[in-house]
């Protein structure tokens, strides 16, 4: 049910990015190409890794998860920021996401990895709950903050 994303993978990971970008209310934001998300997860230095969800009477893909390392300075070990966990509609229900996050669990044991983190939209409440019942608790006393675009540009050129 759940593989590690080859190359060929890229043109349906790159469609449920938007599927994703869609469901989160915020299309315009999904501006990544094939080509980006290519060199991102296969290039000489990847700096993302993917497995997919798929469906067993068919070997579609119906989901993903799309992460990279983080580090943390306070346990001197990395953890897995997970970016995005994306499952199809019609496999909702079916056990794909718990099988993607299972599997990065098993690889956060397999290399000493601590931490299984990520983000979640508050209004989300399907997510939350599904996360919840994993184990999983919010980090409440955390503000994330994000620089992009004019402010992003302004800040690094500043002198």
């Amino acid at each position: 049910m759940i593989r590690t994303a080859t190359p060929d993978d890229v043109p349906v990971i790159h469609t449920m990015v938007r599927e994703l970008a869609e469901y989160e209310k915020a299309p315009e934001e999904a501006r990544a190409s094939e080509a980006q998300l290519r060199e991102a997860l296969f290039g000489e230095r990847p700096a993302a890794f993917a497995h997919m969800a798929v469906d067993e009477a068919n070997g579609e893909p119906v989901g993903f998860a799309l992460w990279f390392l983080n580090f943390s300075t306070w346990r001197g070990v990395h953890g897995i920021y997970l970016e995005d966990l994306y499952v199809r509609p019609e496999a909702r229900g079916g056990g794909h996401g718990r099988a993607l996050l299972t599997e990065l669990a098993r690889i956060c044991g397999e290399r000493g990895y601590e931490r299984l983190e990520w983000s979640v939209l508050n209004w989300n409440r399907p997510a939350i709950g599904f996360y919840e019942a994993l184990g999983a608790r919010p980090q409440d006393e955390w503000t994330v903050y994000r620089l992009t675009d004019e402010a992003l540009t302004a800040l690094g050129s500043a002198g």
